[in-house]
């Protein structure tokens, strides 16, 4: 077994290396002056088991082209199977079409990847569960909500606790982490989306008064959906907000944002690098995931059980 990295997310990769105790591969991933990538494995992979990771972040084109020359680049060399470790999966909001005249593009990047030549995809918390059927391979979808949930009782076990989701859509992921907090009550956050990266909350469905809450998704992009909740929440009663998010995407003015907001704190994963910012926000923290990849890409290459993990 080996594991490659691109250059979207070095520190998680090194981490997980270090998790199954196995060097990262040597390569190079370099830049022509026009920009052009190329990428240049130095050690043999004809054979092996290879784990390629790579989150589809910002820049989400440019890492997205990492991963397929990297792909391209192991299939060239003679790897016996390529894994596309995708912590973050890039383009997954675009996975239904929405009106008239618009692509599904977590569909075609589905596509793209598979026809590189990736055998198998390993990713957390996609955005929608269905996009594990836009592929081809064998896709397997990992949930941070273990993680979350053995975080959460640490800090706030033993509190009058409430999970929320903050939209109808992100009920079954809100379900699930209220399970694993001995079925803690449930509340959702009734909202109006007129543009996408804005939005009004109308309802909490739920009675969140005296309680403190936890608002759960999958993403933070703007922050604005987040931050409304949680001032929703407090406006209903609420004794405090917290928001555990597993893919921190937090662009333009997202951070400073949270930093404004009601909420106490934002707990986000490292399947995408965390800029500065984020590192220097005292409302952010920095949840690692590098076990729950590691072991199950020590799952797949030992060809057990991933979906035991979750038991």
């Amino acid at each position: 077994m080996k594991i490659m990295s691109g250059n979207s997310n070095l520190p998680l990769a090194r981490a997980i290396a270090a998790y199954l105790e196995i060097p990262l591969t040597d390569a190079s991933v370099r830049r022509f002056a026009d920009e052009e990538i190329f990428i240049e494995i130095h050690e043999n992979v004809r054979g092996e088991d290879v784990f390629i990771l790579q989150s589809t972040s910002y820049p989400a084109n440019d890492n997205l082209m990492e991963l397929l020359i990297g792909i391209d680049a192991l299939k060239r060399a003679s790897a016996r199977r390529i894994t596309a470790v995708i912590p973050y999966f890039g383009y997954a909001r675009q996975d239904r079409k929405p009106g008239p005249r618009t692509p599904i593009s977590a569909k075609l990047v589905a596509d793209i990847i598979t026809r590189a030549g990736a055998d198998r995809v390993l990713s957390v918390d996609l955005h929608a569960g269905q996009i594990q059927g836009f592929f081809d391979i064998p896709t397997d979808n990992l949930y941070a909500a273990p993680t979350m949930a053995a975080d959460i009782q640490a800090r706030y076990g033993g509190q009058d606790l409430m999970v929320v989701s903050p939209d109808v859509g992100g009920v079954v992921r809100a379900r699930a982490l209220a399970k694993r907090l001995d079925n803690a009550p449930l509340a959702i956050v009734d909202k109006r989306r007129d543009r996408p990266g804005e939005s009004e909350v109308m309802n909490i469905i739920g009675e969140v008064s005296g309680r403190h809450c936890i608002l759960i998704d999958d993403i933070v992009d703007s922050g604005g959906t987040l931050c409304n909740a949680a001032q929703a929440l407090l406006d209903n009663g609420a004794k405090s907000v917290a928001a555990y998010i597993t893919h921190g995407v937090l662009s333009g003015g997202a951070v400073a944002r949270v930093d404004k907001s009601a909420l106490k704190e934002l707990v986000i994963t490292d399947s995408i690098l965390p800029t500065d910012a984020a590192k220097d926000s005292e409302r952010i923290r920095i949840l690692p995931i590098a076990p729950l990849i590691g072991e199950a890409v020590r799952r797949i290459a030992d060809e057990s059980s991933v979906s035991s993990l979750f038991d």
